[in-house]
């Protein structure tokens, strides 16, 4: 796979209002691919997330972010969603008036520019909703107003399937979420996935895993990815817990 296909985060230093958070950061996300990013609570992950897609509040240090023979970091945010970057909220925000169809028009057009119809978006919308087995009511909702944790998770992946990115950054996406509402939402990611869709999922737990098999697990301690491995290394983790990762890491001088 070429480099254009690749996301590469090299060396990232960031700070927030003054403390360093990222303190050295290397990973590469391929097409194609599911990666895991966990860690304790404090321990830089939301903060990788809001950083690659360009959240004002967060400063980079150093170190840069490539995808398509460009430093995405040098990119505005609006910039980066057209590269085909995309980033699902643990929290997403409630829009009253505007209906989830609306938006999602709204987002296409931002990010596609004018290439699709209304009766295309009406395809595609239609289309996606029952990839992900939503009922057509849910487009004629306000966004996220009312919704349960679940479905706004569910409208976070519709998003997503209907903008169809090809690096997605699922930030504690289960967070939140009962069993049946977690199910739900790890079907929706699993339908979306293929060759031409990078997906790194930043989660405390184990248990969204369960559900969506991931190609590389990354550990992040203290702002640094302390060890990466298979499908395997977050069972160790389930068992172990965190603190004695954390020991080792600690024990290794870091």
């Amino acid at each position: 796979m070429t480099t254009e296909e690749k996301l590469i985060i090299e060396g990232l230093r960031v700070s927030v209002e003054g403390r360093e958070i990222l303190k050295g950061v290397d990973l590469v996300l391929e097409k194609g691919q599911v990666h895991a990013l966990m860690g304790p609570n404090g321990s830089g992950k939301s903060t990788l997330a809001y950083t690659l897609m360009g959240h004002p509040k967060y400063e980079v240090i150093a170190g840069q972010v490539l995808w398509k023979g460009e430093n995405l970091l040098e990119l505005p945010p609006d910039e980066r969603a057209k590269r085909g970057v995309f980033l699902a909220f643990q929290y997403p925000t409630a829009i009253p008036g505007v209906t989830v169809a609306n938006f999602l028009r709204m987002a296409v057009k931002a990010v596609h520019g004018e290439r699709i119809t209304p009766a295309q978006f009406r395809r595609l919308l239609k289309e996606k909703m029952a990839l992900l087995k939503m009922d057509d009511s849910f487009a004629t909702r306000y966004l996220n107003e009312g919704f349960s944790g679940g479905e706004k998770k569910r409208a976070e992946i519709l998003q997503m399937a209907v903008l169809q990115p090809e690096i997605a950054i699922l930030d504690e996406t289960d967070s939140g979420l009962d069993i049946d509402a977690l199910r739900i939402v790890a079907q929706g990611v699993n339908a979306l996935l293929g060759p031409n869709l990078g997906v790194l999922i930043i989660t405390h737990y184990q248990r969204i895993l369960n559900y969506i098999t991931p190609d590389v697990v990354h550990i992040m301690v203290d702002g640094r990815i302390v060890r990466s491995g298979g499908r395997e290394l977050a069972e160790e983790l389930e068992a172990r817990g965190y603190d004695a990762i954390v020991k080792e890491v600690v024990g290794h001088g870091g």
